[in-house]
């Protein structure tokens, strides 16, 4: 199928286009697995188990979403301060005035 067919097909929404692509060999960006080794005080795996199974899921899970949510909590927060620093509305804060 050519590319301009399969945009069309995709964006008429004719009908499902998974059937048409090859997922055999499809990735997602930066979202390669990399494993790394962390060294924790025992009370911290302690309630990281505690917390894992009050949720119903493993330590490795819990400190996967808790580490996104800080990195993704993060920046936001430079997000809203870089935007503070340039005025809410653009540069000196006047409806895109620069």
């Amino acid at each position: 199928m050519k590319a301009r067919d399969f945009d069309k097909k995709f964006e008429e929404d004719q009908e499902n286009i998974i059937d048409d692509l090859d997922l055999s060999t499809a990735r997602r960006v930066n979202q390669e697995a990399k494993r790394i080794n962390v060294d924790f005080p025992a009370w911290v795996v302690k309630s990281l188990d505690r917390e894992a199974a009050r949720i119903g899921v493993t330590r490795q899970s819990i400190i996967k979403v808790w580490l996104v949510e800080r990195l993704q909590a993060e920046a936001a927060n430079k997000s809203l301060n870089r935007d503070a620093v340039n005025g809410v509305n653009g540069v000196n804060g006047v409806n895109g005035a620069h």
